[in-house]
């Protein structure tokens, strides 16, 4: 299906998401029809934020708002979808589009099988109405369910179309890139190498993929890394978690802006708590590269600021190979929480792989070498 069809018979003029691969023809229209517009589309820092914010959109305006998302975001609108916008408390009615990654008998990742599978029923346990639109279904049938959407929307409810794999398409290109000159993967490669045989957890999407594969080239074991394939937004607290516990090792994050937006409330914890053998650093290219490059607040976010406001001891940001390096040096000599912002191109290999290890030998590997160290 043209996603400007869909578009067209959606007829909301407002979205807002956070970016999923499976939405990609959805985003990329969107960014080339408003690009980042605050009356028109605005890229959140999570799913709940994109709620709270839809709804607010509507008690402004009295109109229907649209909130994209991938499946794995079901878990952040869960809150104000069943304490704000159900019909029995405000009844703010909105239209979800759900990217429908791990669909059951479509293969892929590990972190969205589970997902996957529970998709479609935790939009019925959030008395959400649902339709599915796949590769074959017609114009015709999807209007005909917006049809049937309107009769539930007037009546404070909510609905979502479900998207699988391929469903929607869009012809037109947008290029995705920004002024700064570091490649991720060699930025890894480089923390990879002061880090020594510290721990690391590192983030999800390519920046563990790009990990996995420095191992691979080094010929070392993954025992060193905890790879966070999902629950975008967490590894920093995991490291935390780890950190706490194993205060004679120094810890490692390798995280990213987009994930960071998304549970930012975390590096309050974290500086309150200020782990002294902690490293976190924030790789920033300010682009949900992962699912597409979309953009993200992150450029113009000062997270040195916000990680000082939060009780970081130290915090700096770096843009050249050679600050990093020193950087990198002196965090792992210090005994206090740090923080490295590294100023990130958009862009990686186009061959670039998967781990292939499963998620449970990662974390057994892992387990058994923190016992160690």
């Amino acid at each position: 299906m043209k996603v400007e069809k869909l578009f067209e018979i959606i007829g909301s003029d407002f979205y807002t998401g956070v970016p999923d691969s499976q939405l990609k023809a959805l985003c990329n229209y969107l960014m080339n029809r408003y690009g980042i517009d605050s009356k028109h589309h605005v890229i959140a820092a999570n799913e709940g934020n994109c709620t709270a914010l839809a709804a607010g959109y509507h008690l402004a305006t009295g109109r229907i708002p649209v909130v994209y998302m991938q499946n794995s975001g079901e878990g952040n609108i869960i809150n104000p979808v069943a304490s704000l916008v159900n019909d029995k408390v405000y009844a703010i009615p909105m239209i979800f589009i759900v990217g429908w990654r791990g669909e059951p008998g479509v293969h892929d990742e590990p972190q969205h099988i589970y997902q996957g599978e529970v998709t479609i029923k935790l939009l019925e346990d959030m008395d959400i109405k649902t339709f599915i639109i796949g590769k074959d279904t017609s114009d015709e049938e999807v209007t005909t369910a917006m049809n049937d959407f309107r009769k539930v929307l007037d009546s404070g409810k909510n609905v979502a179309f479900v998207i699988r794999k391929g469903a929607l398409s869009y012809d037109d290109k947008v290029e995705y890139k920004n002024s700064n000159t570091m490649l991720r993967e060699e930025i890894i490669q480089h923390i990879v190498k002061i880090s020594g045989e510290d721990p690391i957890v590192c983030t999800t999407g390519k920046a563990s993929r790009e990990l996995f594969e420095i191992r691979e080239a080094n010929n070392q074991s993954h025992k060193y890394d905890f790879l966070t394939v999902g629950s975008m937004g967490h590894s920093s607290s995991i490291a935390l978690g780890i950190a706490i516990n194993k205060p004679d090792s120094k810890i490692w994050c390798i995280d990213g802006d987009g994930a960071v937006l998304m549970h930012m409330g975390s590096m309050a914890v974290l500086g309150y708590n200020a782990p002294k053998n902690l490293i976190h650093i924030i790789i920033n290219n300010g682009a949900h590269e992962t699912v597409g490059g979309m953009p993200t607040v992150a450029e113009k976010i000062d997270f040195v600021s916000v990680a000082r406001a939060c009780g970081y001891p130290n915090a700096i940001c770096v843009e050249t190979f050679d600050d990093l390096d020193s950087e990198l040096e002196n965090a792992k000599a210090r005994n206090e929480l740090s923080l490295i912002e590294v100023k990130c191109s958009i862009g990686a290999r186009d061959n670039l792989g998967r781990p292939t290890t499963t998620a449970l030998e990662n974390k057994n590997k892992f387990m058994e070498y923190l016992k160690l160290v």
